[in-house]
């Protein structure tokens, strides 16, 4: 069952950074979580379910995190912004972009390896306080949601 989860946690990960494959987005909507969540809510979850959401979060976190002082909008060109796409800043990109696949695997795999044994309230707690400051990064410096 164990190796079930992991496998299932793995796939979700690969798929959520599938999007940053594209050349020249910083990131796109697949790397974003979809919903945000109550205490009540996440109480009534198992705890694998909790782990798969924990996960997701950590990933948005991480992927978005590097590009704030850009944009914090998903779909978002390097020329939208005023960036040359030329070959040497498509190459950071892409090399980003493969780097942060392999971290998200690495985040994966420790956080279904590790956070198991995690108290279940402090899981639900991590995943509260991630989705503030998801909100935080998506609200962005304007005050715009």
């Amino acid at each position: 069952m164990k190796l079930f989860g992991i496998t299932i946690i793995t796939i979700l990960s690969l798929n959520l950074n599938h999007g940053q494959s594209v050349k020249n987005v910083f990131f796109d909507q697949e790397n974003l979580i979809g919903k945000f969540h109550t205490i009540d809510e996440l109480e009534n979850l198992k705890k694998g379910e909790l782990i798969s959401l924990y996960t997701k979060r950590v990933n948005e976190i991480t992927t978005v995190i590097p590009y704030l002082a850009l944009t914090n909008e998903s779909g978002v060109k390097l020329a939208d912004i005023g960036i040359k796409e030329d070959s040497n800043h498509l190459k950071i990109l892409d090399k980003h972009h493969e780097v942060s696949i392999k971290a998200s695997e690495s985040n994966t795999e420790l956080v279904s390896e590790l956070i198991p044994y995690a108290d279940t309230e402090k899981i639900i707690w991590a995943i509260l306080y991630f989705e503030d400051v998801i909100k935080k990064i998506r609200i962005g410096p304007n005050g715009n949601f």
